[in-house]
């Protein structure tokens, strides 16, 4: 999985008026937990830009004043409710030993021959949770699209893993084919109309 450097420092002091003299200098409160005991740190808000906005995801080198540098992924995130300003992150620190559980998004792959045929395709599914080793960690889960029919379903059981594991119920539709509206009414027609010289027949 990529990775996102952090610079930040850490915090002497974690009281209210510390964390708001923070905030006001335009810093983001954070705090690591998995480790030891939790680190709390600062870093300028434009250095999560890459981060949170955005639908990838990514790993975190959290790289602290004083050369101490952490491995994390992004756990938890608040903003304030008016400006949406990013006021506390938590992040949580990765060993390279333990397996750990994140959502990482569906990449879809291939031409769906039901879309082709005027089907329309629908995701259901738009992010997995995935547990591996911070290692094997995947940018994204690639669900090929290519022998979905009209009306078909794409089931989680069927996506390629690779050294790690995928935590949905194996009964998850990832993506499905829905026949359009377009091609609906088309075979409705074409049912009228089969059946129109069959009706005018004599007996």
């Amino acid at each position: 999985m990529k990775s996102i450097t952090i610079k930040g420092s850490e915090r002497e002091s974690v009281g209210k008026a510390a964390t708001r003299a923070a905030r006001n200098a335009g810093m983001v409160p954070c705090v690591l937990y998995g480790g030891d005991q939790p680190v709390h740190f600062t870093a300028e808000e434009a250095a999560f830009k890459g981060l949170v906005y955005t639908p990838n995801v990514h790993t975190v080198v959290i790289d602290l004043a004083g050369g101490k540098q952490f491995s994390a992924i992004l756990q938890d995130i608040q903003f304030h409710p008016v400006s949406d300003k990013i006021l506390h992150i938590d992040f949580y620190q990765l060993h390279d030993d333990k397996e750990i559980t994140m959502e990482v998004p569906v990449k879809i792959v291939g031409n769906s021959k039901g879309v082709m045929a005027g089907g329309v395709l629908r995701l259901n599914q738009r992010k997995l949770k995935v547990r591996a080793l911070p290692a094997n960690l995947p940018d994204f889960v690639e669900a090929d699209i290519t022998d979905l029919e009209m009306g078909n379903k794409l089931y989680i059981t069927k996506l390629p893993v690779n050294n790690f594991k995928l935590l949905q119920p194996d009964n998850t539709v990832v993506a499905q084919v829905r026949i359009s509206r377009a091609a609906m009414k088309a075979a409705q027609e074409a049912a009228k109309a089969a059946k129109a010289p069959a009706k005018g027949k004599k007996k």
